[in-house]
């Protein structure tokens, strides 16, 4: 009896401590995050934002290029894609549906990723060229780090991520290194609704981009940069949509998935830039109207559009002995920077105004934003003309994004903008990565 009793409390302790064991086995696989987050990294020879994602079992790390409007992720598998968890949804599956695909493929060489049977298709777009070509849709693990805000914390996984097969004869013109593109667009299964989906959080993400290091936050804020400053009091505006795709090639009917706002008029130091109000509106063929991107490097304007703004900015920048000298392409206005001063927000030029559905919601762009350093002595507007046949009259590109914090909600309907950080003291290249939450 003796032995029989003193045993006991060691056999309560395993049982205890098993229980214990399989609770925080649980507790582990059961940790569902509040936001996700994604490195953005400018590649210095193209000018296009890249991000990395975890990929395939084992999990690879894949480079592509970051694009705010494209429809979903696409991946190149004609080299090197290989994965045991791999897998081709079929014909007219719910999966097909959700993807928006309209056709059905059949592979004459032996099946691999990106040549099946039976297989719902893809138009995996190059939306840096223009150049899209056909492929399928796939499922596979997709791994991305968690965060609170400040943070990273632990990866999570999704176990069957949908994305597009393409082929290795779109990648020309990518960044260097990259496979594809991860596109943020407004589509059932571009990388915000998937991540939404997969997570039970709300259809939201923001980004802040910078000439450096990056990130893009997917689900709830907070959103907290160096040294412990959270950005909030963003002013927003409503996202319109484009009724007509605005992809390289799409089908009949299809809505564009690029984010539009409602430009109504440009100010430079109050003074209005006259525009046809035309030109500032969407119409009933997608043309007109004034887009968010991340794969135009600077701001593109149509041509009339372009020739006030510059004109006025020229004008007002003379007033301040500001002096004109040689157009660096593909820049039309430059400036020596001899009577310049520099302040917290960039150079000291006349301030750029995108006044948006009130009068009193105003994107407010500095010289940090508005002006590029070409050369030691020389500072070139960073806005281009695009031409007179312009399918979007105002697109606002990479680097007027630098620096400032926007935030795309699809669940409401809204983007909200904080106008640069560098008047807060901080700026997008202070999220710290370094620490784990």
């Amino acid at each position: 009896m003796a032995s029989s009793s003193s045993s006991s409390p060691i056999i309560l302790s395993a049982i205890l401590l098993f229980i214990f064991s399989l609770s925080s086995s649980s507790a582990k696989t059961s940790f569902r995050p509040k936001a996700l987050i994604l490195p953005i990294t400018k590649d210095p020879s193209t000018l296009q934002y890249t991000t990395v994602i975890k990929q395939r079992t084992p999990l690879v790390p894949v480079s592509v290029v970051f694009d705010l409007g494209g429809r979903d992720l696409w991946v190149d598998c004609d080299k090197g894609y290989v994965s045991s968890s791999y897998h081709s949804p079929r014909c007219n599956s719910a999966v097909c549906s959700r993807a928006g695909s309209t056709s059905c493929g059949t592979c004459f060489s032996p099946p691999k990723p990106g040549c099946s049977n039976n297989t719902c298709g893809s138009i995996p777009d190059n939306t840096v060229t223009g150049w899209a070509t056909s492929g399928e849709y796939a499922l596979d693990v997709v791994s991305i780090q968690s965060t609170n805000g400040s943070n990273p914390g632990r990866f999570v996984k999704i176990p069957s991520f949908i994305f597009s097969c393409g082929s290795d004869n779109i990648l020309k013109g990518l960044a260097k290194g990259t496979v594809g593109m991860a596109a943020m667009g407004r589509h059932n299964i571009g990388l915000p609704s998937q991540f939404a989906a997969a997570f039970s959080f709300k259809r939201k993400f923001a980004v802040c981009l910078t000439s450096g290091k990056g990130v893009a936050f997917f689900g709830n804020g907070p959103y907290v940069f160096l040294p412990g400053i959270p950005i909030s009091r963003l002013q927003t505006t409503p996202l319109l949509i484009n009724p007509v795709s605005t992809a390289s090639a799409f089908s009949q009917g299809e809505k564009s998935p690029e984010y539009f706002i409602g430009v109504t008029a440009i100010k430079i130091v109050e003074k209005t830039i006259p525009i046809s109000p035309r030109l500032l509106k969407i119409n009933s063929t997608g043309f007109g109207g004034t887009k968010i991107s991340s794969v135009n490097p600077y701001t593109v304007m149509e041509s009339s559009i372009y020739k006030a703004f510059t004109s006025e900015f020229v004008r007002q920048a003379a007033a301040r002995n500001i002096t004109r000298v040689a157009s660096v392409k593909p820049f039309g206005a430059c400036f020596s920077t001899q009577n310049v001063g520099v302040t917290r927000v960039g150079y000291a030029v006349p301030e750029i105004q995108l006044v948006l559905h009130s009068k009193d919601v105003v994107w407010r762009i500095f010289g940090g934003n508005s002006m590029v350093s070409v050369r030691d002595d020389v500072i070139c507007l960073g806005f281009v003309d695009g031409g007179v046949n312009a399918r979007t009259s105002v697109v606002i590109g990479g680097f007027q994004l630098e620096d400032n914090l926007v935030e795309f909600d699809l669940a409401s309907n809204r983007f909200g903008f904080s106008s640069t950080l560098l008047g807060r003291r901080t700026n997008c290249a202070n999220f710290n990565f370094t620490s784990t939450a």
